[in-house]
């Protein structure tokens, strides 16, 4: 099994509470650097980090996302990759990618294709790429 695994470098609980909103995402756990056992490593878990997240599990339907701060480095970059969403219909697939689409950068807007009645490219206000696709009957 292979799961997602996001580095949001400082702004993860930010970027959780978009997807809740966005997404419906339901969040299984969140752990902040101040909750470890462990003595703090030299760059990521240092004081003033306390309170960032140390690793985080959330659902959006039935696909299980992980995501933390990292090192709080303030800058994210997510490249060669994209997450891919799958709906049941163009409404469904209008909803989504308005919501990812709010504060972030459209690639390529929703539009009909050959293989689906809608499928869209974008990047969220977070730089996560994302393609929104009406899975065809």
């Amino acid at each position: 099994m292979i799961h997602t695994y996001l580095t949001f470098e400082g702004c993860c609980e930010e970027a959780i509470e978009f997807y809740k909103q966005a997404l419906d995402a339901k969040v299984e756990m969140l752990k902040r650097f101040k909750d470890s056992p462990e003595p703090p490593r030299p760059g990521c878990d240092a004081p003033q980090n306390a309170e960032k997240v140390m690793h985080a599990a959330f659902r959006v339907g039935e696909t299980l996302i992980m995501a933390s701060d990292g090192r709080c480095s303030g800058s994210p970059v997510f490249q060669g990759i994209a997450l891919s969403i799958a709906v049941a219909n163009v409404s469904d697939a209008e909803r989504c990618f308005s919501a990812l689409a709010a504060g972030g950068q459209v690639m390529m807007p929703l539009e009909k294709t050959f293989w689906s009645p809608a499928f869209g490219m974008l990047s969220d206000r977070f730089g996560v790429p994302w393609m929104v696709n009406v899975v065809a009957e």
